[in-house]
């Protein structure tokens, strides 16, 4: 309502209900005196009590001669402020898990059940909702110096990559899954180190280590039951302390020399003993060759023998005679001939290999007497009737005879001996 309405005779009043028309009670003061400030003693005093009426307590009125009467506004104020807490209280509960997340729902601090992605309510100050990634892939590094079975110090580095498969598990398994892992990490890589050298950290034996470490780990986790996954475990680094890594570098240069000196003769070893295989393989084939040239052969002579056989039967004269002559002629031919006559007295030499490879050598120079070179002279044998002349011509038929003579003579010589 307006401060001053119309038709109140003159008592304006202020908003706190006190008049602002004091000339009935200055005594004096009718004339239109100026007003005063409202006190504010009265001020807070009226509004006291309006408060305690809202409140619940009972509002006194000055007419009604001390009656006091129950307060509505208290009563509906009280509901208001129920039904504003419990709409804040409900609006509270609202949360969203995200897509790679399971939520867990702990209700008065016991688990309860698992939450799926996307919105969801839980009732405020009842129960906790942890979300956990059970996609992502976590990474935990593991390194320090330790002492390996041939009693020196390595650095070593390493990464185990797992992920969370069973969010409950993870959380409440174990006080802490990552810290209880990266414990279970140590414990294993010093285990494997332990077992091993250091040449073989170092060099060839990073992947066997790696394998070991990884097989251990599962096996250390398994009973807990963690709710995590082993997926990879990479060994990082191996390497001697900073003290001696000079000394060590050396022994590295050393090694590889040693494995380059054997390259090298492996090298070599495939280079020679394929030709040394190839030529066994040749003499084999060779002897084998030769075998069966002589057992070949053997038996065309035997063949031969068995078709002369019955010729000889028949001519052993004239066979005989033949086949002396076939041998000689075939043993001969590849050696040096010397025909020798002493029967007229005087000696006579005649080296028909010598003689043979001049007339050769004579036929290309001088064509039209070459019929000339084929005679062999003869000095003169005296006391021969055989040759009556001081020269005469000697031609392949009479070297025949001679042959035929010389090899009868050997023979005859050969049966006296015997």
């Amino acid at each position: 309502m307006a401060w001053n309405q119309p038709g109140n005779n003159g008592q304006d009043r202020d908003p706190w209900g006190s008049s602002n028309n004091q000339g009935g009670n200055s005594g004096g003061n009718k004339g239109g005196r100026d007003k005063g400030p409202p006190d504010l003693d009265d001020i807070f005093r009226k509004l006291s009590k309006k408060l305690g009426g809202l409140g619940g307590g009972k509002n006194s009125n000055d007419n009604s001669g001390g009656q006091r009467t129950p307060g509505r506004g208290g009563r509906r104020l009280v509901t208001i402020v129920a039904v504003a807490a419990v709409v804040v209280w409900a609006a509270s509960g609202f949360y969203t898990i995200k897509e790679a997340e399971r939520g867990v729902v702990t209700r008065f601090g016991k688990f309860d059940h698992l939450v799926e992605p996307g919105l969801n309510w839980k009732p405020t100050f009842i129960d906790q909702v942890r979300a956990v990634n059970v996609e992502s892939v976590r990474e935990l590094a593991a390194s320090g110096v330790m002492l390996t079975s041939d009693e020196n110090v390595v650095r070593v580095e390493m990464n185990v990559q797992y992920r969370v498969t069973n969010p409950e598990r993870y959380l409440f398994a174990v006080t802490s899954a990552d810290d209880s892992l990266r414990q279970a990490t140590d414990s294993a890589l010093r285990g494997v180190i332990g077992r091993s050298t250091m040449d073989r950290i170092l060099t060839e034996g990073r992947t066997v280590v790696r394998s070991e470490t990884q097989r251990e780990l599962e096996e250390t986790i398994r009973p807990y039951d963690m709710g995590i996954t082993l997926l990879d475990v990479n060994f990082q680094a191996a390497r001697p302390p900073e003290e001696v890594k000079a000394a060590f570098d050396d022994a590295i240069a050393a090694r590889e020399n040693r494995e380059q000196y054997v390259r090298e003769a492996e090298a070599y070893s495939n280079e020679v003993q394929p030709r040394a295989n190839g030529q066994a393989q040749r003499i084999l084939e060779e002897a084998r060759a030769y075998k069966a040239r002589t057992v070949l052969e053997a038996q065309g002579e035997v063949a031969r023998f068995a078709k002369l056989l019955p010729e000889y039967k028949a001519a052993p004269e004239i066979t005989r005679e033949r086949l002396y002559i076939e041998t000689m002629e075939r043993v001969l031919s590849h050696t040096r001939k010397v025909l020798v006559n002493d029967k007229g007295g005087n000696l006579m030499v005649l080296p028909l290999d010598q003689l043979m490879r001049g007339g050769q050598a004579a036929s290309p120079n001088n064509s039209q007497d070459s019929s000339s070179n084929s005679l062999l002279r003869l000095p003169p044998a005296s006391g021969s009737n055989d040759r009556a002349s001081s020269s005469s011509s000697y031609n392949p038929d009479n070297i025949m005879d001679q042959r035929r003579v010389n090899a009868q003579r050997n023979d005859t010589q050969r049966e006296g001996r015997e």
